[in-house]
């Protein structure tokens, strides 16, 4: 992505959804260096891909790890979808 511009919400849902599902259960500094967020707009994007079924939250002993959701599959399914459909007509989403 060329410097400056600013990527979508949507895109870095897709994006921290990609991350997660690279492995079954995922640490949150995983999916901070895979997405390239800063840790508290991660937080926030966690919470709200939970909230919206998108991913699911577990405690293994001290540490936390997230798994996508069937649901989250279909969302990534979906976008890459629309990502083909933007750049076949040479636009940014």
């Amino acid at each position: 992505m060329p410097e400056g511009v600013y990527r979508s919400k949507a895109r870095i849902f897709a994006d921290i959804l990609r991350a997660v599902a690279e492995e079954k259960e995922t640490k949150p500094t995983h999916v901070l260096y895979r997405a390239n967020l800063s840790y508290d707009r991660l937080t926030k994007y966690l919470g709200m891909l939970e909230s919206n079924g998108l991913i699911t939250k577990s405690s293994g002993g001290d540490k936390t790890y997230y798994s996508i959701t069937d649901k989250g599959r279909y969302f990534l399914q979906e976008f890459r979808k629309v990502e083909e459909f933007t750049t076949a007509f040479g636009l940014r989403l």
